[in-house]
Order: structure tokens, then C-alpha cells, then sequence
């Protein structure tokens, strides 16, 4: 069964640090692109951060950049996003999500490339 499943959110205080992880199952991660979305109350998804299958590129929204860093480790069949020096507009609801690449080695903060996606997990960031 094809899944992503999210975890590691919770709750922070800002200039604090969360690590989510992305668990993929049932697809081959060595050729999937994975990025990282989120969505604020009220506001738009948003991509936030993403990586190759190889790992040799990656991308970040301007907002992020500096504090997030996103990495994969094929084996494990895991992404992780590394969110340093949090802020409350940081708060969201953080998603994963997969774009299959056979052939091609880059990624896109632009969900529409992306087809499947986990349920979700809640990052809030309040003092």
C-alpha cells in the first residue's frame, strides 16, 4: 500500500526546534521526489521545502530558509525536516508529499507535481 505518514510535530516555543519525519511505504524512495507543504488556518498550502530522489537538491521557501534544512535517507525510507529557530507563523499543519521521478533528479515547491500525500502533522509554535 502506497503511504506517507508524518510525525514529530507538536507544540514549541519560538526559537525552538522540531524534527518531522516523512515514512514512506510500498514506493521505491530512491526515485521520488519529496516535498514538504503546510497550511495555516485560513491561509493556502503552501510548499515549504523539498528534495530530489538523489538528495543533491533541494529547495526551501524564502520564509524558511537559514532555518529549515530537509534531508533522506533512502534506506530508512524516510525524509526528515529539520526546523530550527521556530516563529508562531510557523505554525501549521505540515504534510509530506511524493512526486515519482524515474528518470529525473530534482524537485518543485509547487504541489501540483505531487501525488500522493500523508494525512498531516500539527506543528504549533507558542510561548
Amino acid at each position: 500500500q502506497l503511504q506517507l505518514v508524518e510525525s514529530g510535530g507538536g507544540l514549541v516555543q519560538p526559537g525552538g526546534s522540531l524534527r518531522l519525519s516523512c515514512a514512506a511505504s510500498g514506493l521505491t524512495l530512491s526515485t521520488t521526489a519529496i516535498g514538504w507543504f503546510r497550511q495555516a488556518p485560513g491561509k493556502e498550502r503552501e510548499g515549504v521545502s523539498c528534495i530530489s530522489p538523489r538528495g543533491t537538491i533541494t529547495n526551501y521557501v524564502d520564509s524558511v530558509k537559514g532555518r529549515f534544512t530537509i534531508s533522506r535517507d533512502n534506506a530508512k525510507t524516510t525524509v526528515y525536516l529539520q526546523m530550527d529557530d521556530l516563529k508562531p507563523e510557523d505554525t501549521a499543519l505540515y504534510y509530506c508529499a511524493a512526486d515519482w521521478q524515474l528518470f529525473r533528479n530534482f524537485c518543485a515547491l509547487g504541489e501540483e507535481a505531487y501525488s500522493l500525500w500523508g494525512q498531516g502533522t500539527q506543528v504549533t509554535v507558542s510561548s
